[in-house]
């Protein structure tokens, strides 16, 4: 039996020897492998090319009332989209945040914004958004906190879908601060993804 053993093992290619089959250097190698993770925060306003919002007054229908928004005057169509891959989970940081501002502040006017729960085709450790719209300032705000290593899907209906609105302002001077001038009610809304 023994004598049918190693003429197959010989056939088979392996070591032989008249005194016995022997292993060559063992049964198992090693080595090390690297692999190169950058650190990504990108983010974007989708869909691209239609980002502006205008949003608009209605005059009243009787001397003495003030202008107002109407219902319709809500904009939703933009999304917010984000790549983030953060420099170390459990280090020093461990999440990004998103802030938004404007310049310049329009006169009279109050820009809201808020940020809807992410939804999408993406993946990974989305951000929170704020419970409720943000009043837009020359100062970051936070809209979105707790990002993490997370993509969200690239274009429309993917990320935080982003609703706008305006109403006179809240100031007590507010309403004579109104000017009726397109070009002087232009302002620039700024997103900027950053750690914490």
């Amino acid at each position: 039996m023994r004598k049918t053993t190693l003429i197959a093992a010989c056939l088979l290619g392996l070591s032989c020897f008249t005194n016995g089959l022997f292993a060559q250097d063992g049964n198992t190698a090693t080595h090390q492998l690297s692999v190169e993770v950058p650190e990504v925060a990108i983010i974007d306003v989708e869909p691209e090319g239609t980002t502006t919002v205008n949003l608009s007054f209605t005059q009243p229908a009787e001397a003495g009332n003030p202008i107002t928004v109407s219902a319709t005057d809500v904009k939703d169509a933009l999304w917010l989209n984000y790549s983030s891959i953060v420099t170390d989970a459990a280090g020093a940081d461990p999440t990004r945040n998103i802030s938004v501002k404007i310049s310049p502040v329009l006169p009279g006017i109050d820009l809201s914004v808020q940020a809807a729960t992410y939804s999408g085709s993406g993946a990974g450790t989305f951000g929170t958004p704020g419970a409720s719209a943000l009043v837009l300032t020359a100062a970051d705000q936070n809209i979105i906190t707790g990002i993490g290593s997370a993509y969200t899907g690239n274009g429309a209906n993917n990320g935080h879908n982003l609703t706008y609105s305006a109403t006179v302002g809240a100031a007590a001077n507010s309403y004579q601060n109104l000017v009726s001038n397109a070009g002087s009610n232009t302002t620039t809304v700024t997103y900027t993804i950053s750690d914490n």
